[in-house]
């Protein structure tokens, strides 16, 4: 028998059929779907200690279970003391099988672990059917061990989807169970 995470079974079985109905689309084709999720980490004070992005490409390798690469700056700036060619920062694309395994791990595990929350804002919706949204401290995911960070770093998550509108796409985030802000 072949794994299927458990949200892309959700998707199939509960999710297509409910935005289906609701968009009233007249072929399971047009419903949207998540198509890769992005993770960035500047690290801007990487520029001082290079050890920072090697740190980095770990931390973020084990949070998303897929090898990290360095993000190297485009051009010089003479203020920041940053030139071109220089390791500034981390990121990960995840599809497939390991961006569903991901979905569900932030979901269910780290952002409830998030201190004070009140639900992710919906402002990170871009107009044609992406999300994005920050986290604060990597250290709310369990695969980071407290005591071995030299850092705390927050990163940058998008969901890209297939989705034309931000309703279509705040819907079917909304389906997969991020706990989106409630507008009072």
């Amino acid at each position: 028998m072949k794994y299927i995470p458990r949200l892309k079974e959700k998707y199939n079985k509960e999710i297509v059929p409910s935005l289906q109905k609701e968009f009233s689309y007249t072929s399971v084709m047009q419903v949207p779907r998540l198509t890769k999720i992005c993770l960035n980490q500047g690290l801007g004070s990487a520029i001082a200690d290079k050890k920072l992005i090697d740190s980095g490409i770990e931390e973020m390798s084990a949070i998303c279970g897929q090898r990290a690469v360095a993000t190297k700056s485009k051009k010089d700036i003479s203020n920041f003391k940053v030139r071109k060619g220089m390791p500034i920062g981390v990121r990960v694309t995840l599809r497939g099988n390991r961006m569903y395994e991901f979905l569900d791990r932030l979901i269910a595990v780290a952002i409830p672990r998030v201190r004070d929350f009140k639900g992710v804002p919906d402002k990170g919706l871009d107009g044609r059917g992406n999300f994005s949204f920050g986290v604060t401290e990597q250290i709310i995911f369990p695969e980071i061990d407290i005591d071995k960070i030299n850092k705390i770093n927050g990163l940058d998550i998008t969901f890209v989807t297939t989705a034309k509108t931000d309703r279509e796409a705040h819907s079917l985030l909304k389906s997969f169970g991020i706990p989106f802000q409630k507008n009072n």
